[in-house]
């Protein structure tokens, strides 16, 4: 299934390929791709993601009633960036028994006694469903590594063991799809200072964000060393223009569509043995 809604393969220009040497000033935030930055853009876009977003429900829906495979979506950012917005919309049209969301917070003690990885391969989806890591096991080599908690030759350590617990996941039936979601520091402080003036809004305030972003330099830095290390053929990292949210939803519905699209399921087949054109309900 070839997904129209994007000119050629749009998406590959935001697809970072393993290996590479990796520059986040060279992608722009506030990118809209083939769409306009205007009233008439949006619109345009905001159709385009709503028709993705219908053929991800059905596509979900086959993907649970095979119970074969998987889909793992990592979304990772800055502060504001628009992680939960992101799932609520590309999301709002599945069916919430084959979808769950997992927020890694601080560890607990118990998962601090065990490895890294222990507590996030427990959260990995099941066959049939779609997880989705609001934020994920890649906090232990970005907020890690950016506060001088761990050195750098245990995070670059970690980098491997990742790869190898992604490989892991893949060659057992779970597809990988890791997004960055992009945003400028001009972006980050509107929509903090949105959360100062909009009552609605200050339950998310946290006064620890305003210490975070006066590490952004180091943040951009352990962001460009981390993605370009765990890109891979079978888990890549996308560098999704985040300062326009409906330009953001409709790339990571249109990467997820093709993902899904890839897996080539069909409906299974009806049981065997029973005649349904002669099946009555009494």
């Amino acid at each position: 299934m070839k997904t129209p809604f994007v000119e050629g393969d749009e998406m590959e220009a935001y697809r970072i390929k393993p290996g590479c040497r990796l520059a986040l000033k060279r992608f722009d935030p506030d990118d809209t791709g083939a769409y306009k930055k205007n009233e008439d853009g949006k619109a345009k876009a905001k159709a385009a993601a709503a028709e993705l977003i219908a053929a991800l429900d059905q596509m979900q829906e086959r993907l649970y009633a095979n119970g074969t495979r998987a889909l793992l979506i990592v979304l990772q950012g800055m502060d504001t960036s628009g992680k939960d917005g992101t799932i609520r919309s590309v999301m709002s049209g599945v069916n919430p028994q084959g979808c769950k969301v997992v927020s890694f917070k601080t560890p607990s003690a118990e998962e601090l006694a065990h490895d890294f990885l222990w507590r996030v391969h427990q959260k990995a989806p099941a066959k049939g469903l779609i997880g989705i890591f609001n934020r994920s096991h890649y906090e232990d080599v970005l907020i890690t590594r950016v506060h001088g908690w761990v050195s750098d030759k245990v995070v670059k350590r970690r980098f491997d063991q990742i790869k190898e617990f992604e490989e892991l996941l893949t060659e057992s039936g779970t597809a990988i799809l890791k997004f960055f979601l992009h945003i400028s520091k001009d972006e980050q402080k509107e929509r903090l200072e949105a959360r100062i003036c909009d009552p609605e809004k200050r339950w998310k305030w946290n006064s620890g964000d305003l210490e975070e972003r006066k590490l952004w330099d180091d943040y951009m830095t352990a962001f460009e060393e981390v993605i370009a290390a765990t890109s891979t053929d079978q888990a890549p990292w996308y560098i999704v223009p985040a300062n326009r949210k409906w330009y953001r939803n409709l790339v990571v519905a249109e990467v997820v569509v093709q993902a899904l699209a890839a897996m080539k399921l069909s409906t299974p087949p009806a049981p065997k043995g029973v005649n349904f054109k002669k099946l009555k309900i009494t």
